[in-house]
């Protein structure tokens, strides 16, 4: 199921970036990339997300050049490049373990890319000062790898990736081994960077925190095919199936079996334990029985005045943890002892004690019926 809900009407004539009916196999027989559909616009920050070996690197390494596809065609601005070698793509790459000559100053490596094009010294120069400004390593030039700390070798590495000023650059895992406030610091400084210079980027990561805050559009992966290619927004509000609803973000999933289809936005679902939930269809039809609900814990209303809400449940608090901006409330219900509500630590809102019980309410919006 590979759709998009980001491009417009003739989105495939304009991409800068195109998979065509990609396929990949390692051994003739197992196809971890299944007929790869995929336009990218000029200028777009483009996420490949999805768990290990659901082929995102893979994507990743056939439009470096590094694999090849086993059937299919790669198109970059109008030129078929799939049988190009890569250093004829003139791509940008950033990788997670920064891959910088440890022999060379920051210099040194950041005008590698220039001499291999042959560019004149002064040139050089200006570039390689440049792009230490940007990010913001200005008097860094002359030390050595192995005396800058992680975060700098990175920027270092991002630096080096767009020092000749490619219009594609590919970051495979670029954050995967920096501590988690600089690489959520680093999320931002690359996304500004994407920004001022106008530059295409394909990211590859795993992190679902970091695919929504830095892309423009987000191709969620499983299974070598595209489960979801939308926003950010889009991914989270309306995860199309129970793949993308569990991979994206945190989620309830209640399952039970369609008994009656009211409308287009509306049907009502028996759960295991026998209580109804009226819910929104998203992927199913009237004939399939079996659902999962998916419900966001931060759209569930505690003890909610009565008649405000279609769904209502009741619940007992089996464990409360103080996360600071929030109480993340673990409750039994419906069976599961594992359904997680998140209370804003804010006045006004209710705070909940273990083995207190609780009724819970939602709309029928925030509760999407997907495939069991």
């Amino acid at each position: 199921m590979q759709h998009d809900s980001g491009t417009g009407n003739g989105a495939e004539d304009s991409a800068y970036v195109r998979f065509e009916d990609v396929q990949k196999s390692y051994d003739g027989e197992t196809l971890v990339i299944k007929n790869l559909n995929l336009a990218i616009k000029r200028g777009e920050f483009l996420t490949m997300l999805g768990p290990s070996g659901s082929g995102k690197t893979t994507c990743l390494m056939m439009l470096a050049g590094f694999e090849s596809t086993t059937h299919g065609a790669i198109w970059l601005h109008e030129q078929r490049i799939d049988n190009v070698p890569p250093h004829k793509r003139g791509i940008g790459m950033v990788f997670q373990n920064y891959a910088l000559f440890p022999h060379m100053t920051v210099a040194e490596n950041l005008a590698f890319p220039l001499k291999v094009r042959g560019m004149g010294k002064s040139e050089t120069e200006e570039r390689v000062n440049r792009v230490l400004s940007m990010v913001e390593l200005p008097q860094m030039g002359d030390r050595r790898p192995a005396q800058l700390s992680g975060g700098q070798q990175q920027r270092v590495a991002v630096a080096r990736a767009l020092v000749f000023e490619p219009d594609l650059v590919l970051m495979d895992e670029p954050l995967g081994a920096l501590d988690k406030q600089l690489r959520e610091q680093m999320q931002f400084e690359i996304k500004h960077i994407h920004e001022s210079l106008g530059v295409t980027v394909v990211y590859v990561t795993h992190d679902q925190s970091e695919a929504l805050t830095m892309s423009d559009r987000v191709a969620v992966f499983n299974d070598g095919i595209i489960q979801q290619l939308s926003t950010p927004e889009v991914l989270y509000e309306a995860p199309d199936n129970a793949f993308v609803a569990q991979f994206i973000g945190e989620n309830n999933r209640l399952l039970g079996e369609v008994v009656e289809r009211t409308s287009d936005t509306e049907i009502r679902v028996k759960l295991e334990t026998g209580e109804t939930i009226r819910a929104l269809p998203v992927n199913i039809d009237a004939s399939t029985e079996r659902t999962t609900l998916s419900l966001r814990p931060e759209r569930v209303q505690i003890n909610p005045p009565e008649g405000s809400m279609p769904n209502v449940l009741t619940g007992k608090v089996a464990e409360v943890i103080y996360l600071g901006d929030h109480i993340r409330t673990r409750l039994a219900v419906a069976g599961h002892d594992d359904f997680i509500v998140k209370i804003p630590n804010a006045s006004g809102h209710p705070s909940l004690s273990e083995g207190e019980a609780a009724s819970l309410g939602w709309t029928i919006e925030d509760c999407r019926a997907l495939d069991a």
